[in-house]
C-alpha cells in the first residue's frame, strides 16, 4: 500500500510539473506574440508546412469519413424511406464535429509529431542553447511563428475538410443511392446555419494552440539523444490527442447547454 501511494503521489506531482511547464510556455508565447516583432517569413514557412502540406492527407481522411457516414446512415434510413435526409446528417455532422476533430487528429499526428522531433533534435545537439547563448529567446524564434501557423491554417484546413466530407457524403447519395443531385445539394446546406459553422471552428483556434504548444513543450525538454526524440513524439502526438479529445467534449457540453 506505501508503494502504490508513492508511486501515485510521483505521478500526480509530475502531472502538476507538466501542467505547469505547458501553461509557463503558454504564457511565454503569448507575451512574446503581443511584445516583440518577429519575421512573417518564417510564418510563412510554417504555414505551408502545417497548413498546405497536410491537405493531401486532410482530402483523404475528410472524403472517406463523408462517404462512410452516408453509407453507414443509409443502411438505417432506407428502412423508413427517409434517404433524403442522409444529407443533412452528413453536412451537420461534418461541420459541427468530425471536421473539426479529424482535421485536428490528422495535423497532430503529422505536424506536431514534426514540430517535437525537429525542436527536439534541436535541443539534444545543443542548437537551442547555442540561441540562449546569443540572447536570442528561443520562444520568439521557435514557439510564435509554429503557434501563429497553427492558429491560422487549422480553421482553413477545418473549412477544407468540411467541404470535402459533403462531397464525399454526396458521391453516396447521388451515384449510390440515386438521389436527385439539386435534392441532395439543397437537403445539406438549407439545415445548416452559422451558428453550426461557427461552432466547429471555434474549436479549432484551441486544437491549433494544443498542437503548437505541446509539440514544442515536448521538443524543449527532450533529453537522451535520438532515442529520447523517439519518446518525446510520442508523447507529444498521445498527449494532443487526448487534449483534443478532452478539449472537444469540453466545448460540446458548453455548446448544448448554452446554444
Amino acid at each position: 500500500m506505501r508503494d502504490i501511494l508513492l508511486q501515485t503521489g510521483r505521478r500526480f506531482i509530475a502531472f502538476l510539473q507538466y501542467l505547469g511547464g505547458l501553461t509557463s510556455l503558454s504564457l511565454l508565447t503569448l507575451i512574446w506574440l503581443f511584445a516583440a516583432p518577429f519575421k512573417w517569413k518564417y510564418v510563412i514557412q510554417q504555414m505551408k508546412k502545417i497548413g498546405y502540406d497536410s491537405m493531401p492527407i486532410v482530402f483523404l481522411v475528410a472524403l472517406f469519413t463523408g462517404i462512410v457516414l452516408a453509407l453507414q446512415s443509409a443502411y438505417q434510413m432506407q428502412k423508413i424511406s427517409a434517404e433524403m435526409y442522409i444529407a443533412s446528417l452528413v453536412s451537420l455532422s461534418m461541420t459541427r464535429e468530425l471536421g473539426p476533430v479529424l482535421t485536428a487528429l490528422v495535423v497532430a499526428g503529422r505536424v506536431g509529431a514534426a514540430i517535437t522531433a525537429e525542436l527536439g533534435t534541436m535541443k539534444v545537439t545543443e542548437q537551442i542553447d547555442a540561441l540562449e547563448a546569443m540572447a536570442a529567446p528561443p520562444v520568439q524564434h521557435l514557439v510564435v511563428p509554429r503557434f501563429l501557423a497553427s492558429i491560422f491554417m487549422l480553421p482553413l484546413l477545418t473549412i477544407y475538410a468540411d467541404a470535402i466530407g459533403i462531397f464525399g457524403g454526396y458521391l453516396v447519395g447521388v451515384y449510390k443511392l440515386n438521389l436527385s443531385s439539386s435534392i441532395y445539394i439543397n437537403m445539406s446546406f438549407d439545415p445548416l446555419v452559422m451558428k453550426d459553422l461557427m461552432t466547429g471552428l471555434y474549436k479549432t483556434f484551441f486544437f491549433a494552440a494544443i498542437i503548437a504548444l505541446v509539440g514544442c513543450f515536448e521538443g524543449f525538454q527532450t533529453e537522451g539523444g535520438a532515442e529520447g526524440v523517439g519518446l518525446a513524439t510520442t508523447r507529444s502526438v498521445v498527449i494532443s490527442f487526448i487534449l483534443i479529445i478532452a478539449t472537444d467534449c469540453l466545448f460540446t457540453v458548453l455548446f448544448y447547454f448554452i446554444f
